[in-house]
């Protein structure tokens, strides 16, 4: 069952007046397990709504007649996380500092995960029963981490004895009309290659339900590095590419689509540029690392039309190692279009290591340290910081929040970069 955490305003659930804590146990007589089946349970006209208050261990029963497709109002405390028990040579969370907040250890595999955010699953902890659910709720699409389809290789990939059928279960979720969203991380030595062109031939071979197929080259941590599997050489992302591309020109001639895609820390270890917009084709992988850099190219020649005047202004634009040859072109052009001084802060990844250069993953004190080392050069109003390497709760991936870091700048302003546009018109 799950509870309520909130009751949206100007709904049906504000009108029963629930009771926050409250548990939803069954919709018309069918148990609710969690989120996804309220919001596949609530939409009928009739509903026998069946709720428990809080320290009850009764139930009451409203009756309610609503135009179909209406949501009840009900906003659901988080669902418990299906975890994963894979054992997985390069998984990145047996790559955090030993003292990461206790949330960055969580290894999810959860079905439903993949369904509501597009988080990528295995399937390998996925019995009957899990896959007649997806199929009588039509949670499509799914976004599944194949790494390799002959079986002795996925199994070596995935750590753990199963999971080798995997072709097998494809099979049955696009015979019932579930398309699949698939990615392999890619790892020198084990599924490259001619496994990798294995790889893409079959998951071609099951036909269109297959909407894509990312190549994400693996990343490793100081915590991790020292493992069999090691981070690709330029060479290794150049002749990955090249089959990569050799493929995408298969796939353009039967289906008008490139289907397959290197993500972009491919083109960044092979040293070569990153591929123009219409590779991406409708953009569906950016959050899978495929595209983004592109875009984010893209939304500043957008936005650089909207940048506020910032006449004298000193700005400091932080980023990791790998962004920075990609940052430091676009600087003149956002000093001439704002009228401001800017200068790019290169960020070194200490938390996790060298091998880690994402913007996304830099922590707070390492920012802290670069951004101090700058200020005793050249002081700076204003600080332009990466947006994807803070969390909902500006949190850095240290777990040091934003606001320390402010506090240690008392005499600028620091924002994420996108609000140079959103934020600063006001202030």
């Amino acid at each position: 069952m799950v509870r309520i955490a909130q009751v949206q305003s100007g709904t049906i659930a504000e009108e029963l007046d629930l009771e926050i804590g409250t548990r939803v146990v069954r919709i018309n007589g069918a148990p609710v397990r969690d989120t996804i089946d309220l919001r596949f349970l609530e939409v009928d006209e009739s509903l026998e709504l069946e709720l428990a208050a809080p320290g009850s261990a009764e139930s009451v029963v409203y009756e309610i007649e609503k135009p179909a497709g209406e949501p009840l109002g009900i906003v659901t405390a988080p669902d418990p996380v299906r975890q994963c028990a894979n054992r997985c040579a390069f998984c990145f969370i047996d790559g955090n500092p030993p003292d990461a907040r206790e949330s960055l250890f969580l290894k999810d595999d959860d079905f439903r995960l993949s369904f509501s955010y597009g988080s990528y699953v295995t399937l390998t902890n996925l019995g009957p029963r899990g896959f007649e659910r997806i199929i009588e709720q039509r949670l499509s699409p799914l976004y599944v981490s194949v790494h390799a389809t002959e079986p002795e290789i996925r199994e070596a990939a995935l750590g753990v004895p199963r999971g080798g059928d995997i072709l097998e279960r494809l099979e049955q979720l696009l015979g019932a009309g579930i398309e699949v969203h698939t990615q392999v991380v890619l790892c020198p030595g084990l599924n490259d290659g001619a496994h990798l062109e294995r790889t893409m031939d079959d998951l071609f071979a099951l036909g269109e339900g297959v909407l894509s197929l990312s190549i994400v080259p693996v990343g490793l941590t100081r915590y991790n590095l020292g493992r069999p599997i090691r981070l690709l050489t330029k060479e290794d992302a150049v002749h990955t590419i090249q089959q990569i591309e050799a493929m995408r020109a298969r796939v353009l001639e039967e289906r008008g689509i490139g289907w397959v895609y290197a993500a972009d820390e491919m083109f960044f270890i092979a040293g070569m540029p990153l591929p123009e917009p219409r590779y991406y084709d409708d953009w569906p992988l950016t959050e899978n690392g495929v595209g983004a850099v592109r875009q984010l190219l893209d939304d500043f020649e957008i936005n650089l039309l909207k940048a506020p005047r910032l006449d004298g202004q000193r700005i400091a634009v932080v980023t990791g190692r790998r962004m920075a040859p990609v940052i430091a072109p676009l600087l003149p052009r956002l000093a001439g279009a704002t009228g401001s001084a800017t200068r790019l802060v290169e960020v070194g990844n200490h938390y996790f290591g060298d091998t880690v250069t994402t913007a996304g993953l830099l922590p707070g004190l390492d920012i802290v340290a670069a951004l101090q080392l700058e200020a005793s050069r050249h002081p700076f109003d204003l600080v332009l910081l990466p947006a994807e390497a803070l969390n909902d709760d500006e949190r850095f991936i240290d777990d040091i929040p934003l606001d320390a870091v402010a506090r240690a700048f008392p005499r600028a302003v620091l924002r994420p970069a996108h609000e140079l546009v959103t934020g600063l018109r006001s202030s």
